[in-house]
Formats: C-alpha cells, structure tokens, sequence
C-alpha cells in the first residue's frame, strides 16, 4: 500500500503533469500559496460549480442564487467582527525562525496520536483477518482507548482556550504537550499573539486611512447585505436561501497542503433564512442533506465524517464539518453553521437600516435566524483528485505494466470522451473528426492521434476521461466504433448512431441530480 506522503506528492505531481494545476506566476519562481488551474483543471472546478450551483438552486424551489461585488463598504467588516477579531493565532520557532499557526501545531500533534491509533487497527486487522471487529476493538483495546481518551482532552483543551482567547493558555498546551518545531526539533517557542488574515487596499486615488477597504475574506457577508434586496425582489417566504459562488481573499500566514489551504480561494456558500425557533431542525435538515451531496459522487462513504465544533463563534448555537480523509489526514471540506440572527442584526445596527421579515402568518415582524452551508471549492476540488488517483497493475501479455488513473465520477470529468483514428491515413481521421463534431454540442471531447492506441488510452486515463472512441477500418463500412470504457478497460462495438446516448447516461449532470431527488 502507498504511503500517504507519498501518495500526496504524486497528486501534486500529477496534477501540474496533466494540465489541473499549476504554481502561479511560475517563470517567476512562483508565489507561495498562489495557483493557478490549467486546462483540465478548469474544466474540473466548472463541473463542481454546476453540480453544487444546481443541487442548491435547482432541486429547492426557495433558493435563489447572486454574485455580490469583491470591493464592499469597509464599514461591513466591522458589523460582521472581521476587523476587531478575525484572527489567526501565531507563534514562531526562536531558532528556525518559522512562524506557525498554534491551533495548526496543536492539531498536527493530535493527528499524530490518530495515526497511532491506525497503525494499532492494521495490526489487528491483519492479524485477525475477516473475523476482526474493528468498533469493538477501538471500544475496547486499553491503548487505543488510551489514545483516543487523550485526543479527547486535547481537543477539549484546544477549544478552551480558543473560545477564551486565552494566549498564554495557549503556549502554556504547546508547552505541556512538549511540541517541537518540526524544521529546527527545539521547543524556543515566541509568545503567542494575534494576526488579522485580512488584505487591505485603497479605493480611489488618495492613501490615506478614509479610503481603505478591504477584499472579502468570506462571501457570505455579500449575501446579509443584500437580503433585503432579494426578499423585495423575488417575492419569496421564510423559509428560503440565497446562494452564491465567489472568491474570497485570507492572508494566511501559514499556508500549505498544495491547494488546501490558499491566500486567494473560492467558496460555495447558501445562507438559508429561518424563522426562530426552528434553528435546530433546519441545521439537521442541512446536515443530512449536504452530505447526501457528497456521498451521491460514489466516493467511499468512509472517507467522510461530521466534526462538532468544540470552539463555537460567540453567535452560533450549533457548528459541524463535513470533514474528508485526504492524503495527510482528515480535514474539513464544508461547514454547516447555526448562525442564530447575528448577521442580520449587526448590520440593522450599523446601516441604520432595517433588515426585518414581516410574517403574514404571524402576524409580526423579526429577524430571521440563519443556517449557513460553506464548502470550499478548492478543497472539493483537493477531495476529487485524493478521492480519484489510483496507481494499477495491468498484465498484458505476460508483462506487468503500470496504469495512472484518475477515476473522478464521470458528470465532473474534464473531458468525457476522446475520439481517436486507429491510423492517421485511410480517411480515418477525417471520419473522427465527423464524429467529434455531432458531440461536440453535448460534451466536452478531445481528439487525438498522436502515438499508439495503448499510449493514448493511458493519457486519457490519466485526466480521467470516461470514454476513448476508436475509429477503424470498419467504422467506414459498419458505421460503428469500438468504445472503451474508463474505469472497467472493457471495449465494445457500437453505432455511432448510439453513442451519443451511450455516453450520456454515464457523464450526464441531470442523472447525478436526480439521483440527489429521488434519495430525498
């Protein structure tokens, strides 16, 4: 079995290799925590945008979707707490000099008592074999409920003095758990203090303090700003959502993991307006409905869990991640927040505006009570690539060869099918390219000749494309292609009369949908 390290850096790899993602700015000797997607990496992101933009907007009647301005009024960071507290707590190696998140070193020392706990649970395994129960060994084995009993009592620790603000506290855990730096190995740790993650710039032509505002390090604010607008404009009742897809903006300190953790990113965020009261049944609602999300990708279903948060925001009343085991451990992908009418009521105070719901049935005004769904579009996709890349040995004709794939489920693919001539003579290719253009209206395709079939066939694996349709000799005289399929390696003859519908019912976005419907 690979090594998880090992596993992730051939993702990286992979990834600038075949076109997903490539270092910014990188003739420059790039820019730390910057990327950019290339040509399958895009096509990637796109298919992730459509499948979460139509799940929330399309399958609920009372969601509605905007795409509010990067530039806002800088007065809105100060009613949504990001000027006063938005912050990241730091602490820096006195002998390496590195600088690192204490929360982030805190965590990494618990991931290292979790692998421990994996390393204990793959002996077991194998030395039980199939009779081995692995919820009863975890429940019952004295040093992995050891493990698991001081994970909990970091993590309890960690949420204290995080929702504290105690700083002291903080380096004092660092301290007691005895936690090194990982360049220099000496625990000369700095005090521990503050970092606002915000990027601040100048609107218009003068420098000074009046003109400052700042780029967005959320976009949900853009969604409370405007509710009023979207409450007026489209007529809808509470219960209802507004969603939006933008860019945000973090100047993270201590980014890393490849593109987990970025200064520029994207979110996918809906902010679903509530009556109180009904808080909590929403939040269960949201819960189960955004995994259900996930889990119809086909990705396996072990791979994720909820995380409680410990640490809650001064105005939340419940807080949970769907979180994903990438390459270097579980991590979050999505948040789903009770967000109680903080929000609303920051910025009715600040705007002198009022930002209240007159409820017919009631017969009474309020603020609505928000339940927040935020997932990283990054990050979702991070999980597709971990989630997809698979290393394969295939015997043929006596030899043992190596085939990279990427099985990334196939309404999300970059390319959905590649149309290959077996030779480039004989009117073959001019037949392929015929049969490009009739599908080119409904998918995005490649063509391709270069090389032997075999050698085409591993490049299309390696960005995942579901189909490869080979044109040949008969193609010409049956009007039929040989069709091969991604992830089984089968081969089969078909009309090219049917292909497009063939193709359709594996790469189709609508089936992916309705498969989100009909599990309702």
């Amino acid at each position: 079995m690979m090594n998880q390290e090992d596993l992730f850096k051939k993702i990286i790899a992979h990834s600038k290799e075949y076109g997903f993602v490539f270092p910014s700015s990188e003739i420059y000797d790039g820019l730390s925590a910057v990327y950019d997607y290339g040509q399958n990496g895009v096509a990637l992101k796109l298919n992730i945008r459509e499948y979460w933009w139509k799940a929330m907007t399309m399958l609920h009647s009372n969601i509605v979707g905007i795409d509010s301005a990067i530039f806002m009024h800088p007065t809105i960071w100060k009613a949504s707490g990001h000027v006063g507290a938005f912050n990241d707590p730091l602490i820096d190696n006195k002998d390496s000099k590195k600088r690192y998140r204490a929360d982030v070193l805190v965590e990494d020392y618990i991931l290292k008592i979790e692998d421990k706990v994996k390393k204990e649970v793959a002996k077991a395994e194998k030395r039980f074999g199939e009779s081995f129960d692995k919820e009863q060994f975890i429940a019952t084995n004295g040093r992995v409920v050891e493990y698991n009993k001081t994970i909990r009592e970091i993590q309890i620790r960690l949420a204290q003095v995080q929702n504290d603000n105690d700083l002291p506290a903080f380096k004092a855990l660092i301290e007691e758990l005895q936690i090194a730096c990982p360049v220099s190995g000496t625990r000369n740790w700095t005090d521990v203090r503050q970092f606002n993650l915000m990027f601040d710039t100048k609107l218009g032509s003068l420098s000074d303090d009046a003109n400052k505002i700042y780029l967005r390090p959320e976009t949900a604010q853009g969604i409370f700003v405007n509710y009023s607008n979207v409450a007026k404009t489209s007529r809808l009742r509470i219960p209802f959502g507004i969603a939006q897809i933008g860019k945000a903006f973090r100047n993270e300190i201590v980014a890393r993991q490849f593109i987990f953790r970025m200064r520029e990113f994207e979110q996918m965020e809906m902010q679903f307006f509530i009556k109180p009261g009904q808080e909590d049944t929403w939040f269960e609602y949201w819960k189960a409905t955004r995994i259900a999300w996930h889990k119809n990708l086909g990705i396996d279903a072990s791979k994720y869990r909820f995380h409680d948060h410990e640490k809650l925001a001064h105005y939340a009343t419940a807080a949970t991640d769907i979180e994903f085991e990438f390459p270097f451990g579980f991590k979050e992908v999505e948040g789903i927040h009770s967000r109680s009418d903080f929000d609303l009521k920051q910025h009715q105070e600040f705007s002198g505006k009022k930002l209240q719901y007159f409820d017919n049935e009631e017969n009474a005004s309020y603020i609505p009570y928000v339940v927040e769904t935020s997932i990283g579009l990054d990050r979702m996709f991070l999980l597709i690539l971990s989630a997809a890349y698979e290393e394969e040995t295939i015997e043929n004709e006596g030899k043992s060869d190596i085939r990279v794939v990427l099985k990334i489920p196939a309404p999300l693919a970059p390319v959905k099918a590649a149309i290959m001539p077996l030779v480039k003579k004989d009117g073959l290719p001019e037949k392929a390219k015929e049969i490009l253009r009739s599908l080119a209206f409904d998918f995005n395709c490649q063509y391709d000749e270069k090389d032997s079939i075999g050698k085409r066939y591993r490049r299309q694996d390696a960005i995942g494309t579901p189909y490869c349709i080979t044109v040949d000799h008969d193609t010409l005289t049956t009007n039929t292609v040989t069709i091969r399929d991604r992830d089984t390696m089968l081969q089969e003859r078909i009309s090219i009369d049917t292909l497009a519908e063939v193709i359709d019912k594996k790469v189709s976005m609508k089936t992916l949908l309705k498969n989100i419907d009909a599990n309702k």
